[in-house]
């Protein structure tokens, strides 16, 4: 790979952990957008959503994608939301090769149900939540990806495995 390789996708579909297992397969290194965007402002994504709101962290989220598309290889896991601003899935779109990572909104509530970090899900029917954000975002996952993957009948290894592999095989297969 001479490019980033982005991979998107809601909550739950296992960007993070199946991102690091694919950079360690491909000998890349790996950057979570989340994690760099906590990094630079030492404050968690609750608490800048608690005090920034969501425009305030999706505008500090363009500023991590937009560093983290240097063009260097490396497996870049992104936050469930980055595709909402359209500046994003144009830095997406010109920036490296995008793989959506697709889980259903049974493993996706079942994969978010025990996690307290997801400021989106803090409501009362967090199913519910989940499945306004897939319909929101779908079209915009698809609208930027060169690949999906669905997630939801294999382990992150597995997954990690079936990128890679259509990885070296072209952004056109299945």
């Amino acid at each position: 790979m001479t490019q980033p390789i982005f991979l998107v996708g809601p909550m739950g579909a296992g960007k993070s952990t199946i991102g690091k297992l694919l950079a360690a397969q491909l000998g890349l290194p790996f950057a979570d957008s989340d994690k760099v965007l906590e990094d630079r402002t030492g404050a968690d994504i609750p608490w800048i959503f608690d005090v920034e709101g969501e425009a305030g962290f999706r505008r500090r989220e363009h500023e991590v994608l937009h560093d983290l598309c240097t063009g260097i290889p490396q497996v870049i896991a992104t936050g469930g939301g980055i595709v909402l601003l359209p500046e994003n899935r144009q830095l997406l779109i010109g920036n490296g090769m995008v793989v959506y990572l697709r889980a259903s909104l049974d493993q996706l509530v079942e994969r978010t149900s025990k996690n307290s970090n997801r400021p989106l899900l803090q409501v009362a029917d967090p199913r519910a939540k989940l499945q306004e954000i897939l319909q929101q975002r779908e079209a915009f996952y698809l609208e930027v990806s060169d690949m999906v993957c669905d997630t939801d009948d294999c382990t992150p290894r597995q997954a990690a495995n079936l990128v890679a592999e259509r990885l070296q095989r072209g952004p056109l297969s299945s």
